[in-house]
């Protein structure tokens, strides 16, 4: 389905439901590591436009673009980036031509050229590279050309394409990318676009900004009227903000959409309106959709959480994906939120994305991309998953330009890394400095008290493979500034040294603070040590991932890439498994780091995300799990309740940074002995339509409300009516039974599913055939209930429910268990 139409119709989707209307929120949320407080308030100086009253004071300020020069494993992304696909979009995608509606109002233009526009033209400013930032002017001028005496530029048909009013929501990227434009050039044409755009918005019904993306997305909106208030005053703003908040989608009190990328802009709404609103209950409101949304949906490594379009009930494993839309969105919410709050969790949280999954959403040359990237994905290819294992059934996983196929994510994913690169160091509002993200770099500031100094920070590390930064101070003459250094929340003994000698730092939230004079030539070097943990993901069966410092591991599995389409400069590529996936971990339960060992390779830290270029692995032991095997359209099996019993042999292992990784397992099993062991089993059936039998996995523990359970995933036969069907377990090793409950799906109306008319409970025999269990079963048919049947105890290496269906009726299963 095309993405722009994909929520004008019903949000049932196939395999599931997804989670349509509002959802309440919990009355608290998770405790944050708390916002810092700056230490030179006295000194404050306005070297950088800042918040003007009423709005709230915020920590942290963009620097001008092109303040900061990225270098290493950073600019290495950055100069991939520029020779593919967003440095040379207008190659390939059609929706960048110079009669857009973008140049030519009377043509056609939406989202597209927008989104692409704000990556690429920060490109430019983060690399300097003349060409793009020749194309960026090139592209404002078009664009700043179609400005109407009203205040509406851009394509004309945008007016009314939204119930008979304009769709504000293409807006939203593209004046992103004039912000910038004007920071790096000073365009006076900006500001007066800009305040005509907003005073046109402002003329709508407030009713409007309750319609169509935009509704849930406004939070960009109520950004740019921030920074167009900053530096004009124009009181108008603060009233648009004022209405948009009230009438669009409300994420203070609820979760109004279930859409990934929409989540992953909007939950920072509330934070934003309570710059303006000075009230602390926005912000708890966004900590709020924040952990309900994470606390069952991320419960896996990587940052992001199951969002391969929309959220659905039941579908959390780590094999569903996260859409590459949603880990952009998501870093740049972050970092805003980094900026208006001080409180480094955000940061912490944009890191994890960045160095764990947003690598793994391209495929090594940056020619392509894909549209989801799961934590669990042990094949890439351009093959559409009809059983509802995804949100989409549409092909999502080979990469490729995808300019029609993936359509919003080759145009957006171009942000993540130049933002990035912009957001490394940031200016505090009382005159100082500070390190947010690491990586090799220079940056160029203006600090201290009065007109400021301007200073230049040269840092040296290979952080995040190193726990080292080193920072060398060239200035002028001697300054005082505080520098405030963030310490990641992984991190538990930071230590600081300053010209090769130690000192006791000042700590405010979760930074280092050094405020003192500075003289040329100081040297800071900064010591995070880091170490391996291991996680348990209760929510998912107890899963167990592994990292060393930031970086989350994923086992190393041989990639076979085959070009399937596309172009010597474009090509297509599916990634199959060359090597063994299906193992579970073997853990040391008293101290679970001692079960890895972390080591350095011989490979340079220059272009890090890939399996020969990452300059760091780790070993591990762990034994093949036969059960755990793909779906017949080779999609990840579901984790199930563990610790799996195996019986397979020992094996060393390797471990990569999961960046590295475009085969992913990063959230393991754990091999188990005894009662506590669980034996896996692999899922068939006599027939997959729109639900696939793996729901039966996913729901090993659930206990259904009722037959018609909407929050589970379900297996059913349909569209098969009145036959003969069966489903079956496989275990890898022989196993006792003595029992068995079934809960059946039954939809009775909604739908056309029922309870079986008939059905027997069959063992696999050591020749092979199917024979009928012992004993005297008495197999029911009860809804809104287990159907519990003992059976004459069997050791067997199958299981199979054979059911005879209802004449003109389908029916399936919500949850089958075995007792053993």
């Amino acid at each position: 389905m095309e993405r722009r139409a994909f929520l004008t119709g019903s949000l049932a989707v196939t395999g599931g439901v997804a989670l349509t209307g509002t959802t309440a929120l919990p009355a608290s949320a998770t405790e944050s590591g708390g916002p810092i407080r700056l230490v030179g308030g006295a000194r404050a100086t306005g070297h950088y436009t800042a918040n003007r009253a009423p709005l709230q004071k915020e920590a942290f300020l963009r620097l001008p673009p092109g303040s900061i020069i990225p270098k290493g494993w950073l600019r290495t992304q950055l100069d991939l980036q520029l020779n593919g696909l967003n440095g040379r979009m207008p190659e390939v995608s059609d929706y960048l031509t110079a009669d857009s509606g973008w140049a030519v109002p009377s043509g056609v233009g939406w989202e597209e050229l927008p989104y692409w526009l704000r990556g690429f033209g920060d490109l430019g400013y983060v690399t300097g590279d003349a060409a793009t930032l020749e194309l960026t002017k090139t592209w404002m001028d078009r664009i700043l050309a179609t400005r109407q005496s009203d205040g509406f530029f851009g394509p004309t048909s945008l007016r009314t394409s939204l119930n008979g009013l304009p769709d504000f929501w293409p807006y939203m990227p593209v004046l992103d990318a004039m912000r910038t434009w004007y920071e790096y050039s000073a365009d006076d044409r900006i500001i007066d676009t800009l305040t005509g755009w907003l005073k046109f918005l402002d003329g709508l019904p407030g009713t409007q900004f309750g319609q169509g993306w935009g509704s849930a997305r406004v939070g960009d909106t109520i950004d740019t009227a921030y920074w167009l208030y900053n530096r004009t005053g124009d009181a108008f703003l603060l009233d648009l903000v004022r209405t948009v908040h009230a009438n669009s989608a409300d994420y203070t009190h609820t979760i109004p959409t279930w859409h990934n990328v929409n989540l992953a802009q909007g939950f920072r709404e509330p934070a934003q309106y309570g710059v303006l609103a000075g009230d602390p209950s926005f912000l708890a409101a966004t900590h709020r959709v924040y952990d309900t949304v994470m606390g069952t949906y991320g419960q896996f490594p990587g940052g992001g959480f199951a969002g391969d379009e929309n959220v659905r009930f039941g579908f959390h494993d780590p094999r569903q994906g996260f859409e590459t839309c949603g880990v952009v969105e998501f870093m740049h919410s972050h970092e805003l939120l980094t900026r208006i709050t001080g409180d480094s969790l955000w940061t912490d949280r944009c890191e994890e994305l960045a160095l764990n999954t947003l690598p793994a959403a391209l495929d090594p040359q940056h020619k392509g991309t894909h549209y989801v990237t799961g934590a669990n994905t042990v094949q890439l290819d351009n093959v559409p998953k009809s059983h509802g294992q995804f949100n989409n059934s549409f092909a999502m996983q080979a990469y490729m330009p995808g300019i029609h196929q993936y359509r919003c994510c080759p145009h957006n994913y171009g942000m993540g890394w130049p933002y990035y690169a912009e957001e490394m160091w940031l200016a505090s509002t009382d005159g100082g400095l500070c390190a947010s993200l690491y990586a090799e770099s220079s940056v160029r500031a203006k600090v201290g008290p009065a007109g400021g100094t301007e200073v230049t920070v040269t840092e040296q590390t290979a952080y995040p493979f190193d726990d080292t930064v080193t920072l060398t101070l060239s200035t002028p003459r001697p300054v005082r500034f505080p520098l405030y250094l963030r310490v990641p929340g992984w991190c538990q003994d930071p230590s600081v040294r300053i010209g090769g000698r130690p000192v006791k730092a000042a700590t405010s939230g979760g930074y280092l603070v050094l405020d003192r004079t500075w003289q040329h030539r100081d040297t800071v070097q900064l010591r995070l040590p880091m170490r391996t943990t291991v996680r348990t993901w209760g929510v998912n069966d107890d899963g167990v991932s592994v990292a060393h410092g930031p970086l989350t591991y994923s086992l190393q599995i041989e990639e076979d890439w085959q070009q399937f389409a596309g172009t010597a400069d474009w090509p297509e590529y599916e990634v199959r498994p060359a090597s063994p996936w299906n193992y579970a971990l073997e853990v040391d339960a008293r101290d679970p780091a001692r079960s890895f060992t972390f080591e350095h390779t011989r490979a340079a830290a220059a272009d890090p995300f890939t399996q020969t270029g990452t300059p760091v692995r780790m070993r591990a032991k762990g034994r093949r799990l036969i059960a755990w095997q793909v779906d017949d359209q080779n999609v990840t099996a579901p984790l199930q309740p563990g610790p799996a019993r195996t019986g397979e042999t020992v094996e060393q292992l390797t471990l990569i940074p999961a960046a590295a990784a475009r085969l992913r397992v990063t959230a393991f099993p754990t091999v188990g002995s005894g009662s506590r062991a669980t034996d896996w089993a692999a899922v068939s059936a006599s027939f997959s339509g729109v639900d696939s039998p793996q729901a039966l996995l996913m729901n090993a523990t659930a206990q259904p409300t009722d037959s018609y359970d909407q929050s589970l995933p379900r297996f059913t036969w349909w569209d098969h009516t009145g036959t003969a069907e069966w489903v079956a377990y496989t275990f890898a090793e022989p196993v006792r039974v003595s029992a068995v409950s079934v809960y059946w799906y039954d939809d009775t109306g909604h739908g056309a599913c029922r309870v079986p008319q008939s059905w027997v409970l069959e063992y696999l025999a050591p020749d092979g055939s199917w024979q009928p269990s012992g004993g005297d079963p008495g197999y029911g048919t009860a809804k809104g209930a287990f159907v519990r049947v003992a059976v004459t105890p069997v050791t067997t290496t199958a299981l199979r429910v054979r059911v005879q269906l209802q004449p003109g009726v389908s029916g399936g299963l919500l949850t089958w268990r075995v007792e053993h």
